[in-house]
This record gives structure tokens, C-alpha cells and sequence, in this order.
């Protein structure tokens, strides 16, 4: 097998025009693109998202040979915990030219404090601890549907009526689930500055008060792949008819009745099982949101849960898996693979359960706050009142039965 290509610092210097550009290949796919006006660029190619990209990493001899390869490992790091090394990059010169505009705030005074500096200074505090794409969606929501409306304006000058305002145009181009985030994230950034000291004491989010129900339109946009309710028989038959580890179909029906994410059920602990309360108890740190969430288990959900556990009881986990690192749990991507090899490519994922499920409840005419609930989207805090997640429980005990009751009479339609 032929080693891989190293370059040396005099193969740099040495390198000499030509008449196209051409690469001089370094170890893991790092390059130094000669250019024919004799420019020296470090190029690294990689594939992400099945789609190739290449990003500069400096000019040569401004960044040498070694500091080249310092900045390839980083990337490298970026790309093997699942993030584009460029979006990274991206999002970092932006936290950069936010602290920069948070300088020369404080310097002037806090009187010249805009919205956007204090929404950026909650974003970098408030992304610590979250996964990248919940970071990459918050981000985006504050770009496009926040900051950009009213950044430049001073906090404690935006009016509640305002805020309507921003929330509704949201909501307006039919996405109305994204209108309320936006809406918990507004909070969010005033709760931040008022603690922080960033604003008056006795300020108030001028948001705080704003329902949801009265200015939202009823029912959640889809952001995942998901199916009309007139699709669901086909797919129920094709899950009960699957062919692949029953490990993968179990999780994929209990998926179907309990509306927790992929990480959230998939990561699930035989502990968290109150079988004489009939309830899923999931912790906070396990939850999306961070807080602790209870699933109501209807009896469909409960026979089903003594099939895993006469499966994979002995262990502490519903859907564990052997790794020569130690136990583990199966991966996200296993549910999502199966819908594909059933023909769901595009069209369905496991998430998408949570909007099939809500859009079905919602025509039903479930309360849109006790769907909310139970998909876990309560973000209440200290603007709307202390955190319950026994909140609506017998309307979402009663509610959870006849999503259970309505999958058994969807998969009678299929046969």
C-alpha cells in the first residue's frame, strides 16, 4: 500500500508557479493550492452532509506548515463530532463581532445596549450545554426572525404590542411552532438581562404576557419528514412487517406511542419505568429541554414495553447494544435507516411521529396546551411560573389513551 503524502516546509517554499493551480497534497487530505500569480493556499477538501466542501485555512508563508496542520486537526475534530468545520467557523467570527459590539456598548454606557447585544450574549451563555443542532436552530430563529426585526432597537423601548407584531408575521407564513419558540426565546433574553444586571430591575419582558393561544395559529409546522394521517396505516403495516433486529421495530411502535425524540427514548433506562403508576418518569438531563418529563403509558404502550423488557431486561437499558468500548445504546440513526429501507426516504422520520401525532390531536380537539405539554415544548420559567411536569396530566393520561386507541384503529385500516 502507498504511504501517504507528507509535505515538508522546503517543499513549500520551493513550490513554483504554473500555468493552472495545482494542489500539493499534505496527510489527511490537507493541500497547499500553488496559484499561478504565486499565491500559497491551505486548502483542506471533506465531505459533509454527502456533499463535498473545502475550506481555506490560511495563506502560506503567513501560516506555516505546522500551524496548517494545527487548524486541519481542529477542523478534523469539528467534522468527527458530527458539525460542518466551516458553520463552526462561521458561528465563532459572529460570537466574536457580538463581543465586539458588547465592548463598545459597555464602554458607552448601558443606555446604548441594543436588543441584538443581549440576544447574542444569552445565545453564547445559553449554548453551552446544548446539542449543536438545537444550537444551529436557535441560532437561526434569532438571525431571521428576532435580531433582525428589532436588533438595533434598546430593549426596554420595545413594546409589547411590538413583540405581537414579530411573533404573528412568523406565524403567518404557516410556522406557527417556530413562532412560539421564538417567542419562549424573547423571554429568555429578558429573563438573561435582568438577572444579569444587564436591565432594570424592575423591567418586566414586555413579551411576558402574550399567549400563544390567542395570536397562534392551532397545530405545529412540520420541521421534520413526517406523513398525513391518511399515510400512517401503510406505514404501520410495514413496521409490524419489518424485517430487520426486533430490537429496531420495538423502538420504532414505542416511538409511535409515546412522542419522545429519538435520543430521548432510545437512551431510555428500565428505572424510569413506574409500572404501577403507569408512567414514563424521564430526568431532566435526558430531556431536550433539561427538565423532567412524564409520559403517560396507555395499555398499548405497556404490553408493549413487557415485550422489550422480556428481550433486554437484563440489562438496565430498553434498547441497549455490545460496543467493544463497553455497553451501550442503539444509535439515532437506526430508526431513521429502517424507515428508509421501508421506502421513507424523505418522506418519514422517527421524530416525525411528534407532528403526525399533533396535527391528529389538535383536529381532534385536544387542548393545544396539553399537546404541547406532553410533546414537551413547556418552556415555562420564571416569566410564566414554576416548572410542573405533572402539569395537565389526567387530560394527558386521557389523551395519550386515544392516540393509543386511534394507532390500533389505523393498523385494522391496513390490513
Amino acid at each position: 500500500m502507498k504511504a501517504e503524502v507528507e509535505l515538508s516546509d522546503l517543499k513549500c517554499r520551493k513550490a513554483v508557479t504554473k500555468a493552472k493551480p495545482y494542489r500539493l497534497a499534505d496527510k489527511g487530505g490537507l493541500a497547499l493550492l500553488v496559484m499561478p500569480e504565486g499565491g500559497k493556499l491551505w486548502r483542506w477538501r471533506y465531505r459533509f452532509g454527502g456533499k463535498m466542501k473545502q475550506m481555506a485555512l490560511g495563506i502560506y508563508p503567513g501560516v506555516t506548515l505546522a500551524q496548517a496542520r494545527i487548524l486541519h486537526a481542529n477542523a478534523r475534530g469539528e467534522l468527527a463530532r458530527g458539525t460542518d468545520p466551516m458553520a463552526v467557523r462561521k458561528e465563532d467570527k459572529q460570537l466574536k463581532k457580538a463581543k465586539k459590539a458588547e465592548k463598545t456598548v459597555a464602554e458607552a454606557g448601558p443606555v446604548d445596549l441594543t436588543f441584538e447585544t443581549l440576544a447574542w450574549k444569552w445565545f453564547a451563555w445559553w449554548k453551552s450545554d446544548k446539542k449543536a443542532g438545537y444550537v444551529k436552530d436557535v441560532k437561526s430563529r434569532l438571525e431571521g426572525d428576532i435580531v433582525a426585526k428589532v436588533g438595533n432597537r434598546a430593549p426596554e423601548g420595545i413594546t409589547r404590542l411590538e413583540w405581537v407584531m414579530v411573533i404573528k408575521a412568523i406565524d403567518e407564513r404557516g410556522a406557527g411552532d417556530l413562532a412560539r419558540r421564538a417567542l419562549q426565546n424573547v423571554n429568555q433574553i429578558y429573563e438573561y438581562g435582568i438577572d444579569n444586571g444587564l436591565l432594570d430591575q424592575n423591567l418586566a419582558s414586555p413579551a411576558a404576557g402574550i399567549r400563544p393561544e390567542k395570536i397562534i395559529t392551532r397545530g405545529v409546522a412540520r420541521h421534520c419528514a413526517s406523513l398525513s394521517i391518511g399515510e400512517v396505516p401503510d406505514l404501520l403495516r410495514r413496521m409490524r412487517n419489518y424485517t430487520g433486529r426486533a430490537n429496531t421495530r420495538m423502538a420504532m411502535e414505542l416511538m409511535s406511542l409515546t412522542f419522545l425524540r429519538t435520543s430521548e427514548l432510545i437512551g431510555g433506562l428500565w428505572s424510569e419505568i413506574d409500572w404501577e403508576e403507569k408512567l414514563w418518569r424521564v430526568p431532566g438531563p435526558r430531556m431536550k429541554m433539561k427538565k423532567p418529563h412524564l409520559v403517560p403509558l396507555a395499555p398499548q404502550a405497556l404490553d408493549l414495553l413487557r415485550q422489550v423488557h422480556a428481550a433486554n431486561g437484563a440489562t438496565d437499558r430498553l434498547f441497549p447494544i455490545a460496543k467493544k468500548s463497553g455497553p451501550g445504546v442503539m444509535s439515532t440513526n437506526t430508526i431513521l435507516g429502517a424507515l428508509d429501507q421501508m421506502g421513507y426516504r424523505g418522506k418519514m422520520t422517527g421524530h416525525g411521529w411528534r407532528s403526525v401525532a399533533s396535527t391528529y390531536l389538535h383536529e381532534k380537539g385536544f387542548d393545544h396546551e396539553v399537546i404541547e405539554m406532553q410533546l414537551a415544548h413547556s418552556g415555562e420559567d420564571k416569566v410564566s411560573g414554576a416548572y410542573n411536569n405533572a402539569k395537565y396530566l389526567p387530560q394527558r393520561t386521557e389523551m395519550m389513551q386515544a392516540w393509543a386507541d386511534a394507532l390500533d384503529q389505523l393498523r385494522e385500516k391496513s390490513r
